[in-house]
């Protein structure tokens, strides 16, 4: 369990409070962009048995739940999304599958390296398309809401 679920984790966290003061990010805000980028690697390995290891699926909802997170911190600290999102997105950039592939471009294979580059796309793409949905969602119920408080001045 510990190594399974817990240290991966804390590897996360210190990724992004690494990063966190490399983006000038400081105190509190920090800490809170760490944590959910240590939370979304949590999902990611929790979602794993859930999906049958598919990895795509387990970005996907990391994603969609760091998204979530970051859309919610914003609203409570008033700050911007993109703030959270940027810092703690560092520990699902499929970085390795950037390398690997660019290492079998080097090496001069082809089939492994449109493989790897496929897959990695695959993932980027889950990445974006996770957060466009939240993003969305979250847009489109800011804009009901708007809306309604102006349908009501209108009324009174």
């Amino acid at each position: 369990m510990l190594q399974d679920y817990i240290l991966p984790c804390v590897y996360a966290f210190a990724a992004c409070i690494s990063f966190g003061t490399l983006f000038n990010i400081r105190g509190s805000g920090a800490v809170i962009c760490a944590l959910g980028g240590a939370l979304a690697w949590l999902v990611y390995l929790l979602t794993g048995p859930l999906t049958g290891h598919n990895d795509v699926a387990q970005y996907f909802w990391a994603a969609v739940f760091l998204s979530a997170y970051s859309e919610g911190m914003a609203r409570l600290r008033k700050c911007p999304v993109t703030g959270y999102q940027l810092v703690a997105f560092i520990p699902l950039v499929p970085g390795a599958g950037i390398y690997n592939m660019m290492e079998r471009a080097l090496e001069g294979d082809i089939d492994g390296f449109m493989a790897t580059g496929v897959h990695t796309l695959t993932i980027a793409g889950a990445l974006a398309v996770g957060v466009l949905v939240v993003s969305s969602l979250v847009h489109m119920g800011t804009d009901l809401l708007k809306r309604r408080r102006a349908r009501r001045r209108r009324t009174d």
